[in-house]
């Protein structure tokens, strides 16, 4: 077939009568493929297109180094979890305060120890202690759904005493790094005392 030119109206009322009588006596009328002006068709041109930007990425080192490259893809063996772009988004920005009570107070738990070193005062880690094990209790009660809460609970007395042995123990470390750091500003001369308290400032 002739390709068809967008002003040629005579050349195109003769291909239709051609069409048509070729279609009438039963034969097979094959679709114009449309072609651009290599010959080639417009399917094969765009691949041919997308094929050399590929090529020229790759000897311009844009695929190189790649976060995950030559790394297992993560989460491979595991079952689906219709929910993981959530999850994934929690981990990835850690947000905290959102999603169910069971995996908020799992995720809790994990850092209630570091919470509760930063807590001044025996009240205070009583006081926290008391929320958490309220807030597990009502979780357990299933009373806005979500999975089943593991989390276990906190005995309030047990948590205290070892509040109270971390709390010594840091002190005691801290104590044994200011002997230790006082020891050692005393066998330096002079001179390298007064140099370590300039680079210390």
């Amino acid at each position: 077939m002739v390709k068809k030119e967008p002003g040629d109206a005579r050349l195109n009322v003769a291909r239709y009568q051609v069409d048509r009588l070729a279609k009438e006596a039963g034969e097979e009328v094959e679709p114009e493929v449309e072609k651009d002006t290599a010959g080639q068709s417009m399917m094969e041109a765009r691949a041919q297109y997308v094929e050399i930007q590929i090529q020229q990425a790759i000897r311009r080192g844009d695929f190189d180094n790649l976060p995950g490259a030559g790394k297992p893809i993560e989460d491979l063996g595991t079952t689906y979890d219709p929910d993981w772009w959530i999850r994934k988004k929690i981990e990835r920005e850690n947000i905290t305060g959102l999603g169910p009570p069971a995996l908020t107070l799992r995720t809790e738990n994990a850092q209630l120890d570091e919470k509760l070193d930063a807590t001044g005062t025996e009240d205070g880690v009583r006081a926290l202690l008391d929320d958490f094990n309220r807030r597990i209790v009502t979780a357990r009660r299933q009373l806005q759904g979500g999975p089943p809460v593991v989390t276990p609970l906190r005995d309030v007395d047990t948590e205290v005493r070892l509040w109270r042995e971390r709390r010594t123990e840091r002190r005691m470390l801290a104590e044994q790094r200011r002997e230790r750091e006082a020891a050692e500003l005393a066998a330096m001369t002079w001179r390298e005392r007064r140099r370590a308290r300039r680079s210390g400032a």
